[in-house]
Order: C-alpha cells, then structure tokens, then sequence
C-alpha cells in the first residue's frame, strides 16, 4: 500500500483504498477475448426499467441546469414508499457517498466503532480516516452478525455500530427478532446503520422493521436504487432516519449531491415502474435458486442468498478462490474472489441473465473436470 507524507492527513495512511471488481473491458483486452460475463460486481441485468429510462432521457435536455425541485419531489415519493415524512430522508450520489457522509457527521478522533470484517469494507476504511478505533467482530460460522459479541465490545466510547443487512458479500440475513431486540437494547449514545442496499431482493419477513426505532433510537437506515432499480451507474442511495440526523447530514454532504438524470429515474422508478421490478424480481430469484442447485451438484456449499447474488465454498477438489476465480476470468466469467473478506475458500457470484449463468457454470465446470 502506498505510504503518504507527512504534508497529508495521518490517517491517509491507515486507509486501504477500496478495490472494484474487473470491469470487462480490462477483462477482454487482456486475455484477448469476444465474449466477457460481468458476475462481479452484483449488478441489476435487466434496469433500468422503461419509464426510468424515458425519464433519463428527458432529463439530459435539463443537464445544464443543477437539480431543484427534483429533490424535494424526490424525497416525497421515497418517503411515500415507506410511510414517512420527507424530512425522514437523505439523498446521496450512491451508498458509498452516504456511508462516508455519516461517518464525518459522527466520528470524532478516538471515537469506537463496531463492524465485522466479513462485510462491505468501505465501513471500516471511512471509519479509520475519522481517526476512530475500530473494532471487528467475526461473523458466527452461519454467517449471522454476532450480536452478543457486539454487545459486549460496547463501551462509553462506541459511537458507531455498522451492520449490513443482508450481507454483503454472504448473501444472508440476520434473525430479524434477534437484530431488531439488540437495537431497542443498545445505549442512547450508540448509534447503528443498518445498510439494506440489498433488501428488495429479500423476504420481507426475513427483514426487522427498522422504521419503528428511526424517532427514539439513533437508526439510521440506508438503501440505494443501484442494485434493484439497476441504476448503478447514475449513483443514488438514500437514508432513513430521525429530521436531527437528516438536518446534520444535509449539512454536512456536499450541495447538489445526487444528479438530475439519477432523481429523475428514481421518481420513476418508485411511481410507474413497480409492475416491471416485480417480474424482474421473481427472475432473479428463480435464476438464483438453479444456480444454487447447480453448483450444488458440483460440489459447492451455498449460502441461502436474500439478494441478488450468491456466496459459495468451493468443493475440496478445487483450487483455492484466488485461482479459480482467475482461471475463469481466462475464460471470460467475471466474479469475485472470497479470499480479501477471510474466505479463501468462497466466490461471490451475481445473479447475471440466464444465458450469462449457463456460460458461467459451462466455464466452471470445464475448470472443475480439469483439476
């Protein structure tokens, strides 16, 4: 990792950048290939839906102009979706912006922070730069968050608490019960974000209801039209909490902080687009439990997946993640290696179109027959 000088922020140097997954252009230039599947970065195939898409297009004629009642209006139908007021919500230009938005709005030097390592780690890097001392607590071995452990690393100094509900990159979810009775428990002074960038994708019964604690407890939930609406690459997330923690995050974020094209495409996907994300969903979730069952049959041990990917230990026979994931980059087949969250032994693979899974599990298993 590179070492900063002294003219930089010290804790520049204790932050590890954060590593995207293989795009495929890189991909098909280096090995020289026509075809290149993208199972990597747990992307929406089918979004952005029809009326998104006409109401981007319709927005580029506006580009010059910075976004106004956009937002307002913005605000209004998220807060609609879930039975809020308007001053409940947050925008920000993706997840990652909001997630490190909160942490400057929170952390103050010395400040402690819960999170397990086995998650999305920008948590722990943005947490780092404020100065504040993290504390990791391993994941149990069925991938649940520890609650018991995290209860008792608290101390008068946990500022913090960040738990990803489902999980990213495990695919699963922690009891609901178990997870919405920690939060009633926790300390006035504590506060938690649970980030649900992938909860549309789950049972809802599998999910606790977070919005009972935004007006007494310090929650704030985050979610994000990236992955269920596929507007990935327009970069809006939002938050849910108390009007204090959302007046202190306006304040706080950047102005204009999320784009025209991207509110736009949001409103629409709310309002007109739900009947198409529905079948998209029942799509995702029928290609994602042949998945399951095919590299079943191969020999994988696949976690039950509550989102749009899955997360699976390779059979004894394979190779380490590391080169199997290599080996089927070779081939054309993006996914991701288990091996920087702890698991050398797992890939994280999302749930591309059917023709994509059949030439991931064609790869695959030629690979397989091969070791």
């Amino acid at each position: 990792m590179t070492k900063f000088d002294e003219t930089f922020r010290k804790e520049v140097n204790q932050v590890a950048p954060y590593i995207q997954g293989e795009t495929e252009d890189e991909v098909r230039r280096r090995y020289h290939l026509d075809r290149v599947v993208k199972l990597g970065s747990n992307e929406n195939p089918y979004g952005p839906y029809y009326h998104a898409r006409q109401a981007i297009r319709r927005s580029v004629e506006d580009i010059n102009r910075y976004p106004e009642d956009d937002f307002i209006e913005t605000k209004r139908v998220i807060a609609d979706q879930f039975g809020l007021k308007p001053e409940n919500v947050g925008l920000g230009s993706g997840a990652g912006n909001i997630i490190e938005t909160i942490a400057k709005m929170l952390l103050n030097a010395g400040d402690e922070v819960l999170l397990t390592k086995q998650s999305y780690r920008l948590y722990r890097e943005v947490s780092k730069l404020m100065g504040a001392k993290v504390i990791e607590i391993p994941l149990t071995p069925g991938f649940q968050f520890d609650l018991s452990a995290f209860k008792e690393r608290l101390t008068d100094r946990t500022k913090l608490i960040w738990i990803c509900n489902p999980n990213n990159p495990t695919a699963t979810v922690t009891d609901p019960n178990r997870l919405a009775a920690f939060i009633a428990d926790l300390p006035d002074n504590v506060w938690v974000v649970v980030d649900e960038a992938y909860a549309d994708f789950s049972d809802p019964e599998q999910l606790p209801d977070l919005l009972q604690f935004i007006n007494h407890k310090r929650v704030i939930v985050l979610r994000t039209f990236s992955k269920f609406y596929g507007l990935a690459g327009a970069r809006l997330g939002y938050l849910l909490a108390n009007q204090q923690a959302i007046t202190a995050y306006d304040t706080v974020t950047e102005p204009f902080n999320a784009n025209r094209s991207a509110l736009v495409a949001a409103i629409a996907s709310l309002k007109y687009d739900q009947k198409q994300a529905a079948r998209t969903l029942k799509r995702i979730q029928a290609d994602r439990q042949d998945l399951a069952e095919s590299l079943t049959a191969l020999g994988f041990t696949v976690a039950k997946s509550e989102t749009n990917f899955i997360f699976a230990k390779l059979p004894e026979s394979a190779p380490d993640a590391t080169t199997l994931s290599r080996q089927l980059m070779a081939q054309g087949v993006i996914v991701r290696d288990g091996t920087p969250w702890g698991y050398p032994r797992h890939l994280r693979i999302t749930i591309g179109k059917h023709d994509e899974l059949s030439y991931f599990l064609e790869q695959l298993t030629a690979i397989l027959k091969q070791a």
